[in-house]
């Protein structure tokens, strides 16, 4: 399983120091969501930032463009130390060279759904994809509560892709703390993105542990099973 610590909810005044936070914490992989204030209502950083942190760290940086045009930020992501790239499904026919362009540079690739889209609408994408994030809240802002209609979205993807035999992770992110964690984890969630339950702790080693712990213990008692497919979810 994959902890992965959101950046968002870092304090900005003192980026370095928290990096060095997640470094020291045994999190796998920092989430790094890039708003353009376009596709969403909020500006976050660009890639002077992922390029500027990159070598404070070895963690894994998971780039999420939330970008209305993110074909013209991929190459700068990529030289900046972006280990994975996300982009949304949401972009509709410019997914497609997007994934393509992303492995091409050599990094892992990420899609990504909003909780209003129908999960049926990345199906044709997870033969090509490394990570299915799905977002549990609507994405811009951090702090948010968990949807808990986007469940059955997990449990969806975990199907596909038992029955497909494919290997992408599947992520969630948005509301995700010590409750919500472990529910993602029995529905079949295996990358567990968390901001304010993480970075808002004083000890995030203790934090990042404590998480590891309750989702393991969750994917171990429950083995997920295949949902009624929803088109609306």
């Amino acid at each position: 399983m994959i902890i992965a610590p959101s950046l968002l909810a870092a304090d900005f005044s003192r980026l370095a120091k928290e990096v060095a936070r997640v470094s020291r914490s045994g999190a796998d992989w920092l989430h790094l969501d890039i708003m353009d204030g376009h596709f969403v209502p909020n500006i976050s950083f660009g890639p002077a930032v992922v390029k500027a942190l990159r070598p404070l760290t070895r963690v894994y940086f998971d780039v999420h463009l939330m970008c209305s045009k993110p074909e013209i930020l991929l190459d700068s992501f990529a030289r900046a130390g972006a280990d994975q790239i996300g982009i949304h499904i949401e972009l509709g026919h410019a997914v497609t060279p997007l994934l393509w362009k992303i492995k091409s540079m050599g990094k892992k690739v990420g899609l990504v759904i909003n909780p209003p889209t129908a999960i049926t609408a990345v199906q044709p994408y997870l033969d090509r994809i490394d990570e299915l994030l799905i977002m549990t809240v609507n994405p811009g802002f951090g702090g948010q509560s968990f949807i808990y209609e986007t469940l059955p979205k997990i449990q969806q993807a975990y199907a596909w892709r038992v029955e497909r035999k494919l290997s992408f992770r599947i992520a969630v992110d948005g509301g995700v703390d010590f409750k919500t964690a472990p529910e993602c984890a029995r529905a079949g969630a295996d990358t567990f993105i968390s901001g304010t339950a993480l970075f808002g702790r004083p000890n995030l080693g203790a934090a990042v542990r404590r998480m590891r712990k309750l989702v393991a213990s969750a994917r171990a008692e429950a083995t997920p099973q295949k949902p009624k497919l929803v088109s609306n979810e």
